[in-house]
């Protein structure tokens, strides 16, 4: 008599997966799901965690799952992650391995909500005001920046930065917007002027937002040098991918206070080690990774995950990524 099959749910950390999704269909099919609300780096302790499962469920590209880390787990046959493209999956090795990959959908709205929640919470210095007020601190110590009639500077104006811009012009703020292949024709069919360069952009921006695909042209593009060229009063945005930022050029300029401030909410390292000098940087309003995390687009991630499941188990896999 064959084993049970056995799914594993990864950094569940809200606990949301089978609050937001109903697994019955799966675990009426004789499948054991267990959820995990911690994360593990270490691919040892990861690894010794997963042997024992079929199918592994990961959320957007938290875990990699490399060669080296499919080879030690021969019992897995499916692996689930949200969204339809993943760079921590090497799909060559899965498909070695015969493990199938499949996606879900994902929305861009959350992404585009977060940025425009660490915008104006750094524009109005919300966090400083607010925790002065409920701690009996100064009332009224920050003059905040105005939106209306200043620049937004995008980094992308794809399906994120385009709706990003959309909310920049409803502000009343001029829209600037530069990427390595964006052309004049698509800036102007959002409203967003083309700048001439990146180092232009940055240098005539209040506002600069990061809405890029990690890549190789896209790692380190604003490192030290790209930082000393905005302005001192002017704020960065990044709730892409945390690679495209120089994370210690940024720490560097927001200590010397070279930019007026800068929101997060991607790192180097996720979770944020406690004694990671970000975690007290100046200037800084930062989010742990939250641009994604809302109830809708938690229900469809692993309302499809389920999907995903069944599909499998009955010979017929949908969302299929990487060619698996």
């Amino acid at each position: 008599m064959s084993a049970p099959l056995r799914c594993a749910v990864l950094d569940d950390f809200q606990r949301a997966a089978t609050t937001l999704a109903d697994w019955s269909p799966v675990t009426g099919r004789g499948v054991e799901v267990v959820t995990y609300d911690d994360h593990l780096h270490d691919e040892d302790e990861l690894a010794a965690r997963l042997a024992g499962f079929d199918i592994v469920v990961t959320l957007r590209e938290r875990v990699p799952f490399p060669a080296s880390l499919l080879e030690r787990l021969p019992r897995l046959r499916l692996l689930v992650a949200s969204g339809m493209r993943n760079s921590v999956i090497d799909h060559a090795a899965a498909r070695r391995a015969g493990v199938t990959v499949c996606g879900t959908a994902s929305s861009s709205t959350p992404p585009v909500e977060l940025t425009w929640a660490l915008l104006l919470g750094l524009a109005r210095g919300l966090v400083t005001e607010n925790t002065a007020l409920r701690e009996g601190g100064p009332w009224q110590q920050t003059v905040g920046a105005d939106l209306h009639g200043r620049t937004l500077g995008l980094l992308g104006l794809g399906k994120t930065g385009s709706r990003v811009a959309r909310i920049g012009l409803a502000f009343g703020m001029r829209v600037t917007a530069w990427s390595a292949n964006l052309t004049k024709e698509r800036a102007d069919a959002e409203g967003a002027a083309l700048a001439p360069s990146k180092e232009a952009l940055l240098a005539d921006s209040d506002f600069v937002s990061v809405h890029l695909a990690l890549g190789d042209r896209t790692r380190g593009l604003i490192g030290a040098a790209e930082l000393e060229l905005m302005r001192p009063t002017a704020y960065l945005v990044n709730t892409s991918r945390a690679a495209i930022v120089d994370q210690d050029a940024l720490l560097d300029a927001l200590r010397a206070g070279r930019i007026a401030g800068a929101g997060l909410d991607v790192f180097d390292t996720e979770p944020l080690p406690p004694d990671h000098p970000l975690r007290t940087a100046p200037r800084l309003l930062a989010t742990p990774h939250l641009g994604y995390v809302t109830r809708a687009n938690y229900a469809t991630y692993y309302g499809e995950a389920v999907e995903d499941v069944l599909a499998f188990l009955d010979g017929a896999p949908v969302r299929v990524l990487g060619g698996a």
